[in-house]
């Protein structure tokens, strides 16, 4: 005799590269969630059409690969929640998981007894992202069009992203490039990509002629 599924327990896809990785997710939900593996990212969104799951644990390392992962299963299958988990916590990896319709990004590194809870509250409809990144995504649903998506510098036209004006405006107030990270949450590395994308875009070589060029706008 077939026994039926108990749906009252959730259905979990994990979706993880790493053997070790998934074996520790599944030994941290099975004793509330029923849990199906997928091992790379074409298997992931197959087992996602074919399971349906209630929530996805999808490794987002690399985060390219993650975020298409990511967006082809939230096509596919529009009613799985998606949670990121991730090696490194980065504001912008952050902010483009939220938009590509994650239901929460959090760190490999939490306890894998918080599990169970994160999964119930993100099937209760709460967002499961890192405390201080709430601040941030708040901002970033307030922030007008205009800053999200261009901005005119010396009459040139040039189109920066949010973020690489954000950098560039605390680099115009006197900021070291450590201020600048501490103040937008990112780290030193990805501060000093946003400022030589700016500065390719605005056609300079350099922080001071980035700041010339500023000053006249």
């Amino acid at each position: 005799m077939t026994v039926a599924p108990d749906r009252s327990r959730a259905r979990v896809l994990i979706a993880a590269d790493h053997v070790p990785t998934r074996v520790g997710l599944r030994l941290a939900l099975e004793p509330s969630a029923d849990c199906t593996e997928a091992g790379d990212s074409e298997s992931a969104v197959a087992a996602a059409e074919r399971e349906s799951p209630d929530v996805c644990l999808l490794d987002f390392d690399p985060p390219s690969r993650g975020l298409r992962t990511l967006a082809e299963i939230r096509s596919r299958v529009p009613e799985a929640h998606v949670i990121v988990l991730t090696s490194r916590v980065e504001e912008d990896e952050f902010i483009a998981a939220m938009r590509a319709g994650a239901s929460g990004y959090l760190h490999q590194g939490l306890d894998p007894a918080r599990l169970p809870f994160v999964v119930e509250g993100v099937l209760r409809g709460e967002a499961a992202v890192p405390r201080h990144f709430v601040t941030r995504l708040i901002d970033e649903l307030r922030a007008p069009a205009l800053n999200r998506n261009h901005v005119r510098a010396a009459d040139r036209g040039v189109e920066l992203s949010s973020r690489e004006w954000e950098t560039l405006e605390l680099l115009r107030q006197g900021l070291p490039t450590r201020e600048i990270a501490m103040r937008l949450g990112i780290s030193q590395v990805t501060v000093r990509r946003h400022l030589g994308s700016a500065y390719r875009k605005l056609g300079v070589g350099s922080r001071a002629s980035a700041l010339e060029l500023l000053a006249a706008t």
